[in-house]
């Protein structure tokens, strides 16, 4: 048996949904811990080998200072996770995201020590750098962030990360050996039509510039967007010669996503 763990919405935690069903079709029986505020994958849901185990999320915590009611959240967080992971069944492995490690891998590296069982960590980030985006980087908490990740990280059992840059900056800083596993999207995402792509730039094009027409349409009858040209006449959609390049990408870079993504 396997516990994935994250202490987070499970039903935006994708990689953690596909490590759950990767593990059930190999036979393993998986407890899925976490936040159920968005409904999972629908496989994750049919899979008789995958059992979800709710975490209550804390919420409404608004008593004294910012940095009381943080330390008291991360203790109540503690108390409850250690709780729901000491309730289920022995897992032979306790499979944890990073970020969030506060207070997670603490809790689960206990967990482990009570069940006789390894710690696996995935590195998605460092949690500590996404604390610096709102606090700044000498803030006194993030400093103690970064001095816990490294520590109770270096406890694990075995690492996965995102990336090789990543594995690289877990080895040198951290003193964390990593083996990289990449994202790989699901046998379910397609390539969106190209007339659903059209419809999509020209409803952006209304508010956006870069989605507007760089060129006038050779035809009268065409409806343009800056990627995509529709004839209204027969509804056939072709792409624009000289369309420019299309990057789309996560919405919570921090400067170490930004430097895997371009290495």
């Amino acid at each position: 048996r396997v516990c994935v763990a994250v202490l987070g919405d499970l039903g935006r935690s994708p990689r953690m949904q596909y490590h759950a069903l990767s593990l059930a079709r190999h036979g393993r029986g998986v407890a899925l811990l976490g936040y159920l505020r968005d409904r999972p994958h629908g496989d994750v849901l049919r899979s008789g080998n995958i059992r979800l185990v709710p975490v209550a999320d804390l919420r409404g915590l608004r008593v004294g200072p910012k940095l009381l009611q943080y330390v008291i959240k991360v203790i109540v967080q503690a108390i409850q996770l250690l709780y729901t992971m000491l309730k289920i069944d022995q897992p032979s492995y306790i499979l944890l995201q990073n970020p969030p490690g506060l207070p997670s891998i603490a809790v689960a590296w206990v967990a482990c020590l009570f069940w006789r069982s390894k710690l696996i960590i995935d590195w998605h980030n460092y949690g500590y750098t996404v604390m610096s985006l709102s606090h700044g980087r000498n803030h006194p908490l993030v400093q103690i962030a970064k001095w816990y990740e490294k520590l109770f990280g270096r406890l694990s059992d075995y690492n996965l990360c995102v990336t090789n840059a990543m594995k690289e900056d877990l080895w040198v800083n951290c003193n964390i050996k990593a083996v990289t596993l990449y994202d790989k999207p699901a046998s379910y995402f397609k390539e969106t039509p190209l007339e659903l792509q059209h419809q999509l730039y020209m409803k952006l094009a209304k508010d956006y510039e870069p989605f507007k027409p760089r060129t006038e349409s050779v035809s009268s009858n065409a409806e343009m967007s800056a990627f995509t040209e529709m004839d209204e006449k027969n509804g056939h959609v072709i792409k624009t010669r000289g369309r420019p390049a299309l990057l789309i990408s996560s919405t919570s870079w921090t400067g170490l996503e930004t430097n895997s993504f371009f290495l």
